[in-house]
């Protein structure tokens, strides 16, 4: 069984395809996915060569991320799992407003304390949400982001996918990857043109 473990955070769309990516993933090799949370609005607090709809994109994004660090903490790791993908299908399909009814609402849904949203307006776990941030990005770099990716002692950013791969099709991305991540010296495949994330 190899263990996958992925940094992300909810209103990302890049990262929501890698997740699903990696669900995919499991089906088709011995594979196991545990998820963590990183911040987006942490990474960027301290940029000031934001472009205007950046910033004005991540102002909602610090949130969600408390909200899932109130419930990891609250009934452990795994939790987080499920609730990323309630948050996400109602972030990333329903379109639904990142706030209080949004957090309530995914809280509900798996039956976990409602009032875990009320996290999302304090800095009650942020010390946390730090630790697990750099937990995930530092041993891929401060230049990048979500999704972050961990196998064996090796951190990678991304994949960067649309659409989702499906089935096999997923498995040999997985397979490709993980052959990259295993190679020493390998850092960088990059491809500039890039589409708009269809999320699945």
């Amino acid at each position: 069984m190899i263990v996958v473990d992925m940094w992300f955070d909810p209103k990302c769309p890049w990262a929501w395809n890698a997740s699903r990516w990696l669900l995919e993933v499991e089906r088709v090799r011995p594979v196991e996915a545990r998820f963590h949370v990183m911040s987006l609005w942490l990474l960027n607090k301290d940029r000031e060569n934001l472009d205007d709809w950046y910033r004005t994109w991540l102002a909602d994004t610090l949130g969600p991320v408390r909200v899932l660090i109130a419930a990891e903490q609250t009934y452990g790791p795994p939790v987080l799992r499920d609730l990323y993908t309630e948050m996400g299908n109602r972030i990333h399909h329903d379109r639904q407003p990142i706030g209080e009814d949004l957090y309530r609402g995914t809280l509900k849904a798996l039956n976990l304390d409602e009032s875990l949203a009320e996290a999302s307006t304090v800095d009650t776990y942020d010390e946390v949400l730090l630790s697990s941030h750099r937990a995930g990005l530092d041993p891929v770099g401060e230049d990048l982001g979500t999704p972050a990716i961990h196998i064996d002692g090796t951190a990678v950013f991304g994949p960067v996918v649309t659409p989702v791969p499906r089935g096999e099709a997923a498995g040999r991305l997985f397979d490709g990857m993980h052959l990259m991540m295993q190679t020493p010296g390998f850092y960088e495949l990059k491809r500039g043109n890039r589409t708009s994330p269809s999320v699945d």
